[in-house]
C-alpha cells in the first residue's frame, strides 16, 4: 500500500501528463480515471485524519494531569539575589555551572 505522500505525488503527476498537448484523448482519459480514483482514496484519507483529530481534541484531560498544571506557579523572584550594580548574583559555588 502506498503512502499518502506516494498519492499524492502521483495524483499531481497525473494532472501534469494531462494537461500536456501532446497527450492523445486515450491516455488522457486513463490517466484521469487513475486521478479519480486516487481523488478519492486521498479523500477517504484525510477524512480518517481529521477523525482522528477530532477524537483526540475532545478527549477530556485527565483529573491528575489536570491538577498538576494548575499547581505550577510562575517563579516571579528569579532576580532577587542580583546584585544591584553588576546584575550578577556572584561568583559560582564550586562544582555549579551557572
Amino acid at each position: 500500500m502506498k503512502s499518502f505522500e506516494e498519492n499524492l505525488s502521483r495524483l499531481e503527476e497525473l494532472t501534469t501528463n494531462i494537461r500536456r498537448n501532446d497527450i492523445s484523448l486515450e491516455d488522457a482519459l486513463k490517466n484521469f480515471e487513475e486521478g479519480i480514483k486516487l481523488a478519492k482514496s486521498l479523500e477517504k484519507d484525510i477524512d480518517k485524519i481529521e477523525g482522528k483529530i477530532q477524537i483526540l481534541m475532545n478527549q477530556p484531560v485527565p483529573e491528575k494531569e489536570a491538577a498538576d498544571s494548575k499547581e505550577i506557579k510562575p517563579q516571579l523572584d528569579l532576580f532577587a539575589q542580583t546584585d544591584a550594580v553588576t546584575g550578577s548574583s556572584g561568583a559560582p559555588k564550586e562544582g555549579l555551572r551557572q
